[in-house]
């Protein structure tokens, strides 16, 4: 159970949960409002919905299947804590060609119905959820790397770039398995210019990421998984990161300790776009919070 700053929030609430359908996983957040945000559950499950969405522009049935057991799953557990049960779904949700017919089976595995959210509301609930637990005399910036997309947003402005850990990699398929460094730059090229919106914001005080992208990140460098709170990441720990991701096969990188073995293959393009994100907002470093999308959804609704 974790309490939450919630600065200075009045507002009583009672506990509430939501469902999160990412292109890479699956995740549930119950927390409590009164007096202040306490996480009840937390969980994620590796469902990889946007799994040959670049490709084919539909949703697999292996991968709808997938998340669909984890809906279920994540619906009877919530309800033993609370009735107030919301679903959203974001980027491969919002491309997909047959984006309803999922929403439909979504909602019978669920009993609520699936709100597919923008690029622009994810990047707001993202930074709150993420700001929630720091000091307000700051500004702030939410980098959110996900599979699909990638967020960003301050205080009074957000956007959303058509560039993921999940899609990048499907792109670039070298980047599952050794990599040489020429090979490298493809990518980056490809995400510098995704990202180029990022250069319009005014430069803020910290950079915060979220993801999981940022936090297995946190975990391969630490050696170990363990609770994020507010982690500085730096460029020079990223490259080194890059570099060693790089010079290893899929299964050995599988044995990395703090490695979750589902994103093996996706981490090193998660992690060439937190360095090209925080390189295009200025910040040699970012810190890494796990308050993120799903706390801040439930903070704004």
């Amino acid at each position: 159970m974790v309490t939450l700053s919630n600065h200075g929030r009045a507002e009583s609430r009672p506990s509430a949960a939501v469902i999160s359908i990412g292109t890479n996983s699956t995740r549930a957040l119950v927390a409590q409002f009164d007096p202040e945000p306490t996480i009840l559950l937390s969980r994620s499950i590796g469902t990889r919905i946007g799994e040959g969405l670049r490709e084919n522009g539909r949703l697999q049935d292996d991968a709808m299947r997938r998340t669909l057991d984890a809906i279920r799953e994540y619906a009877v557990a919530i309800r033993k804590i609370t009735p107030n049960l919301r679903m959203i779904a974001t980027s491969a949700l919002r491309r997909a060609e047959n984006a309803d017919e999922f929403a439909h089976a979504a909602q019978a595995n669920a009993g609520a119905p699936l709100e597919t959210i923008s690029g622009n509301e994810e990047a707001r609930c993202s930074y709150e959820g993420a700001v929630s637990g720091l000091p307000p005399e700051e500004s702030y910036g939410v980098l959110d790397v996900g599979g699909g997309s990638t967020e960003y947003a301050s205080r009074d402005a957000d956007v959303s770039c058509e560039i993921g850990a999940v899609r990048l990699t499907e792109q670039f398929s070298g980047l599952q398995g050794r990599t040489a460094a020429d090979e490298l730059e493809p990518p980056r090229t490809e995400v510098r210019a995704a990202l180029r919106p990022l250069q319009d914001f005014e430069r803020v005080d910290r950079l915060v990421a979220v993801g999981g992208s940022a936090t297995t990140a946190c975990a391969v460098i630490a050696g170990k998984r363990g609770e994020v709170a507010y982690t500085p990441l730096s460029r020079a720990a990223l490259a080194q990161l890059i570099d060693r991701l790089a010079s290893l096969p899929l299964e050995k990188r599988k044995e990395l300790p703090g490695m979750i073995a589902q994103r093996a293959d996706i981490l090193l393009g998660g992690a060439i776009i937190l360095d090209e994100a925080c390189a295009v907002a200025g910040h040699d470093e970012a810190i890494v919070s796990r308050n993120d999308l799903l706390l801040g959804y439930l903070l704004r609704h």
